[in-house]
Order: structure tokens, then C-alpha cells, then sequence
């Protein structure tokens, strides 16, 4: 990756207690935010080489890349866990997003909003803080994701799993400042109809009659029967789809 600014951070957070890592890619250009697939590192998107296959964006100053730790192993994916448990450090998790990262890449970029990305179980977180909080995200470009947290948590329902779910709370959505937020926002959601697709080719379908009974426009792009749920295609999808948002490259 010649030429391409890139830094690493760690540090304390107050809301996980624990300490969280990142790293930074890129010197100017639309902030965008990368959650890691299930059970991945900050790291991951520069190992399978999607920074790689963005980096003509990245040097261009395009876009910035900001590549965050999840908790999913603690939190969604922590089967031994009780679901009231994985719900709130769910919520832990959303505090340092929104109080200690969101303002730390505020601080450096003269972007007040920022966009999500990820692919799989961080296309789910993608497009959930999009939809919950449009104020702070005003795009997202969710690759392969589940956004249906049944496939989680079974068929219990509380408050928290609720508002986590984005085929649930988004279907009973009323409130008219949250629907013009989201109808203003860029969303981008693709789903495969390979192998390992089939849940994240579901709730995408799901999306789109939702969307469509709300009139919120969003780009569904539903790719063919031989585009499976990995990195090789993701790292086709995600320099496509900043392409085709304007973004200059080199």
C-alpha cells in the first residue's frame, strides 16, 4: 500500500472498560467507519486486502478509512451468555461508539457525519447505527449482513433486542424526523445469491419491502447465484460501490 497514510491507536474506554484498538487509513476524505465481520479484529479489513483493493480511493483522499474492534464474542455471538447480558454490553459497546470514537474522528476530519461499512455481522452494525442514530451517519454501504437479530437470539424479544433488530424496529418506524433522516441518508445494502448467502439474501429482501412500505429510497443491489458470502467478492462489492457514489480514485 504505497503512499498511504496509515496509523494505529490504542487506548482506554471508560464505556467497555477495556482497552480498544484501531487504525486509521488514509489523510483526508469522507470518514467511514469499518466494523469487522463476525468474531474479527480491527485489523482484518487491511489482512484480507479490502484496503488494498480501496487504496486508489484512500490515496486519492477520497475516503478514510477508521477500522474498530467489536465485542460481538461478548455480546450477539456469546451463546452462553443470557440475552439481557449480551443486550447490555451491546449498549456499552454503542456508548463507545458514539461518545469516545464518533468524536475522536470528528475532531480530525471537517465531516460532522460520518459512513458505515462492513461486511456480514458488521454489515448488521453498519446499517443498525445508520438507522438508529441518522443524525451522526448519513451513509452506509452494507455488504452480505443479517439484520434480523433472531438469527442471534432465537425467538426472545425484549426492548433491547427490539431496537437492535433493523426488521423490526424499522417496520413500525412512525416517527417523521427519524423517516426524513433516513430517507436523506445514502444507503447501499447487497446481498449475494451464492453460497452462505441465504440468510443475509433473506433479510434482505425483508429490507426492501420495509424501505419500500416507508418510502425510504435505498440502493438493493442483489448480485448473481455465483456470489458467495467471502472477502474475494466483498473486495470486488466495496470499491464498486464508492465508485458509483462519486467518489474520486486514482
Amino acid at each position: 500500500m504505497i503512499g498511504m497514510h496509515i496509523e494505529y491507536h490504542k487506548h482506554w474506554s471508560t464505556s467497555l472498560w477495556k482497552d480498544m484498538e484501531m487504525k486509521v487509513y488514509g489523510h483526508a476524505g469522507k470518514p467511514i467507519l469499518v466494523f469487522p465481520s463476525s468474531g474479527g479484529t480491527f485489523y482484518e479489513y487491511e489482512d484480507f486486502k479490502m484496503v488494498e483493493a480501496c487504496q486508489s480511493f484512500i490515496n486519492a483522499g477520497s475516503v478514510q478509512f477508521f477500522t474498530v474492534e467489536s465485542v460481538d464474542e461478548q455480546t450477539w455471538l456469546h451463546t452462553n451468555k443470557n440475552a439481557e447480558q449480551r443486550a447490555y454490553r451491546h449498549r456499552e459497546y454503542e456508548n463507545y461508539i458514539l461518545a469516545e470514537l464518533v468524536p475522536y474522528i470528528r475532531s480530525r476530519s471537517p465531516f460532522h457525519q460520518l459512513m458505515t461499512t462492513g461486511c456480514s455481522l458488521g454489515a448488521f452494525h453498519a446499517l443498525n447505527f445508520l438507522c438508529k442514530y441518522p443524525g451522526i451517519f448519513d451513509a452506509t454501504i452494507a455488504l452480505s449482513g443479517v439484520y434480523d437479530l433472531r438469527f442471534s437470539m432465537g425467538n426472545f424479544m425484549d426492548d433491547n433486542i427490539y431496537y437492535n433488530s433493523p426488521v423490526h424496529y424499522l417496520a413500525n418506524l412512525t416517527d417523521p424526523w427519524f423517516l426524513d433522516q433516513l430517507r436523506s441518508s445514502t444507503m447501499i445494502i447487497c446481498s449475494g445469491q451464492g453460497a452462505w448467502e441465504e440468510e443475509t439474501l433473506q433479510d434482505t429482501y425483508n429490507l426492501m419491502k420495509i424501505f419500500k412500505a416507508k418510502n425510504i429510497p435505498a440502493w438493493f443491489d442483489i448480485w448473481g447465484h455465483d456470489v458467495a458470502h467471502d472477502w474475494s467478492w466483498w473486495r470486488i462489492q466495496m470499491p464498486y460501490f464508492l465508485d458509483k457514489l462519486g467518489y474520486h480514485h486514482f
